[in-house]
This record gives structure tokens, sequence and C-alpha cells, in this order.
């Protein structure tokens, strides 16, 4: 089965938290899990905030590129297409927060999952958290907005130039 991530054109696959084309990025893999989404990383050595824990930007970055591929599933979804339609949806971040609980223990996978909360036009509101071992350890939502087409037209005359 195919994540989200691997859908997204070529010409905007290099985001640094889930782009599959950027080689130095984490390309974190979102998938449907019934009404919710879920995606796992775990973490490497030098995503330490303080020795044993995990530096709370990874978990930001986590929960808005999960987020953000969870608005573009919902999106299609929502519309009844698979996602290698087009024209592309693809959605970028107009808000995040996010709520540390607990610190996020290194040495083991992290799971994300996000649920939808609201679909509005070209806006959709994700909530997702962040579990080590079976518990949350952060909580975040994040309100994406999808790419305008003129965008995604430009960026793609500019890859054929």
């Amino acid at each position: 089965m195919k994540a989200f991530q691997d859908y997204y054109p070529d010409d905007v696959a290099h985001c640094y938290g889930c782009g599959r084309l950027n080689e130095h990025g984490h390309q974190i893999k979102s998938y449907w899990d019934g009404d919710e989404t879920v995606a796992t990383f775990t973490p490497e050595p030098y995503h330490t905030a303080i020795p044993g824990y995990v530096y709370g930007g990874l978990i930001a970055s986590l929960i808005d590129c999960h987020s953000t591929g969870t608005a573009a599933a919902a999106a299609y979804r929502a519309e009844g297409r698979a996602m290698d339609t087009m024209p592309p949806l693809r959605f970028l971040t107009a808000s995040l927060h996010v709520d540390y609980l607990k610190p996020t223990p290194l040495g083991g996978p992290l799971e994300i999952r996000g649920q939808i909360k609201e679909i509005k036009g070209r806006k959709v509101v994700v909530t997702s958290t962040v579990s080590a071992n079976g518990v949350v350890c952060a909580k975040g939502e994040v309100v994406a907005v999808q790419v305008p087409e003129k965008y995604m037209m430009e960026l793609r005359l500019k890859r054929d130039e």
C-alpha cells in the first residue's frame, strides 16, 4: 500500500518532513487506519533535546507533515477521488499548534495519529497525537490550506523549462 506522500508529484515532493525526494529529510509515510491516519517514525540519537528524550522541534515537524498529508488524503476522499488523479491536491500549513504533554523518550518508534476535525472549502483542520510506547506525549492541531492550482501549474512549468 502506498503512503499519501508517495502520491505527491515530483515538483512538490521535497519537503524536509515528508518529501520522498529529500534524502536528508524524515520521509514520513502516512496511511489511512479507518477514519484516522497513522504514521510511524523512529528518531535517531541526534534528534536529542536532553539525553534520552526527543527534541520538540522534531515532534512539531512530525505533527505538521503528517497533518498536511492527512489533509490531502481527506480532500481526495471527500471528492471521491483516488490520490493519483489530476489535478493534484497539495496542502501547506497555515497554522500549527503543539502541546507537549510528557517528555518523549528516544529509543523506539513514535506513532503519529491524525483525525479530521473540519473540511471547509480549501481548508482542512487536522488534530494529531504523537505517542511513544502507547503513551501520548504531544498533541497538535494544524490548519492546512490547499495550494492553489495556479501555483501548482507554475511549479510544473518551471520543472519543464
